[in-house]
C-alpha cells in the first residue's frame, strides 16, 4: 500500500433490516485498506437514495411474496450486516494498493458505485457499493481503481455527489426506452433525485419533459427543464396531460411512483409508446389491464442502474457544464438518522447530501 490511512474512522453501519435504529453512527469503526488494484478514498460527500431506505427496510420483496424481507439483490445477496450503505461517493484518493499509480493520490474523483460483475453491457449480475461491499457513508472508502473517475469540473463535492446513481439510474431508463429527439417524455416522481436528473437528461436528448409532482414543487422542476408540471393529485391525470401537451401524444413514460398511477399512465402513452420503470414508491404491486398492452402495442421496460458507457455519458455531460445540480439539502454525518428522515418525508427537491462532520 502507497499513501498513510489512520486506524479508524467514523462511519454509519446498517447493522439488519428495519427503523432507523438499525442505522449506528460510530467513531472506532476500522479504517479500510486498499488491495491490490484499488484505491482509498477520504469521502468528501455522499448522496443518499431510495434504495439506502429500501434496503434497510428489507423492502423489496420476492417474487413468489411481494411483501416478504428481501433486499436489493433477490438473487445471490451479496449484503452482510453490518453494512455501510452510499452509493454517490466523491471524495480524494488518499491511498492505494499494488498496481496502482503513486501518482493517483491526491486525485479528486467521483465514484461510480456499480459492482459490473461482467465485462460486458449486461445488467443481469450487477450489485453496488453500499450493498455488495461498503459504501461512502463513512470517512474513508475502499474501492476499485477504476470505478475512481477524475471530472474536469469546478463544481463543488456536495453538487458532484448529487449525480451518480440517479442519473446514471435515469440515463439507463431512456436507453431501454429508446428516448428520442423531440420526442415527448412524461416523468413521474419528477422532483426527486432519478426524476430531475431524467429531466435534464432528456433535455440534453433533444426530447420533451413533461414532470408530474406534489403540489408546490411545480416551480422548481419548471426551473431545471420540464415543459409543464402536473400536480401528482389531479382528479383526471390523462386529462391534464393532454391538456398540458396541447393535445399531443406522450411517446415514452419514465415512472418512479407506480402504485393506483400505474394504468393512467399507461393509458396516457401513445399506441406503440414505452414505459420505463426504476422505482415504486407509491406502491409497487399494480393492477395490468393486458388488453392496454397489446391493443396499443406498448412496450414495457424495468432498469435498474446503468452500464459503465452510461456513466461514461453523464460524467461529459457533467464536464460540458450540461446537467446542473440540485442540492435538496446537507447533512454531518452524525446526524444521519434526521437525514434519513427528512428523506422519507420527500419535503425537498434533488438529493439530498451527506457529509463527514
Amino acid at each position: 500500500m502507497k499513501g498513510r490511512l489512520p486506524d479508524t474512522m467514523a462511519a454509519v453501519l446498517l447493522t439488519g433490516h428495519g427503523g432507523l435504529d438499525r442505522l449506528e453512527y460510530r467513531t472506532d469503526v476500522p479504517v479500510p485498506r486498499p488491495a491490490p488494484g484499488e484505491v482509498v478514498i477520504r469521502v468528501a460527500a455522499c448522496g443518499m437514495n431510495n434504495t439506502d431506505l429500501w434496503v434497510r427496510q428489507g423492502a423489496y420483496g420476492t417474487e413468489a411474496d411481494p411483501d416478504a424481507v428481501s433486499t436489493w439483490r433477490r438473487q445471490g445477496n451479496t449484503l452482510i450486516f453490518p453494512r455501510i450503505q452510499g452509493a454517490d461517493s466523491v471524495g480524494a484518493i488518499v491511498a492505494v494498493g499494488a498496481g496502482v499509480a503513486e501518482t493517483r493520490i491526491g486525485e479528486r474523483v467521483m465514484v461510480d458505485f456499480s459492482i459490473y460483475n461482467r465485462d460486458d453491457d449486461s445488467l443481469a449480475d450487477i450489485d453496488y457499493m453500499g450493498h455488495g461491499r461498503d459504501g461512502g457513508y463513512a470517512e474513508y472508502q475502499a474501492l476499485p481503481a477504476e470505478n475512481a473517475h477524475v471530472v474536469a469540473t469546478s463544481l463543488t463535492d456536495i453538487e458532484l455527489a448529487t449525480f451518480c446513481c440517479a442519473y446514471l439510474t435515469g440515463e439507463q431508463m431512456l436507453v431501454r426506452a429508446a428516448l428520442k429527439e423531440g420526442e415527448r417524455i412524461l416523468v413521474t416522481g419528477a422532483s426527486g433525485g432519478v426524476g430531475s436528473g431524467i429531466i435534464q437528461l432528456a433535455r440534453a436528448r433533444g426530447a420533451i419533459p413533461y414532470a408530474v409532482v406534489g403540489r408546490g414543487k411545480e416551480r422548481a422542476v419548471l426551473d431545471i427543464g420540464a415543459e409543464a408540471a402536473i400536480p401528482r393529485d389531479v382528479v383526471d391525470l390523462p386529462a391534464a396531460v393532454h391538456k398540458a401537451t396541447g393535445g399531443l401524444p406522450i411517446d415514452v413514460v419514465a415512472d418512479l411512483v407506480a402504485g393506483p398511477m400505474f394504468n393512467d399512465l399507461l393509458a396516457i402513452l401513445r399506441p406503440e409508446g414505452r414505459y420505463a420503470t426504476a422505482g415504486a414508491i407509491a406502491g409497487p404491486v399494480v393492477q395490468l389491464d393486458l388488453r392496454t398492452l397489446y391493443l396499443k402495442q406498448l412496450q414495457l421496460h424495468g432498469s435498474s442502474q446503468g452500464t459503465r458507457g452510461d456513466f461514461r455519458r453523464i460524467v461529459r455531460l457533467i464536464e460540458e457544464g450540461r446537467l446542473k445540480p440540485i442540492v435538496g439539502g446537507v447533512y454531518k454525518l452524525s446526524d444521519f438518522h434526521r437525514a434519513q428522515a427528512d428523506f422519507m418525508r420527500k419535503e425537498f427537491v434533488g438529493k439530498l447530501v451527506v457529509v463527514p462532520d
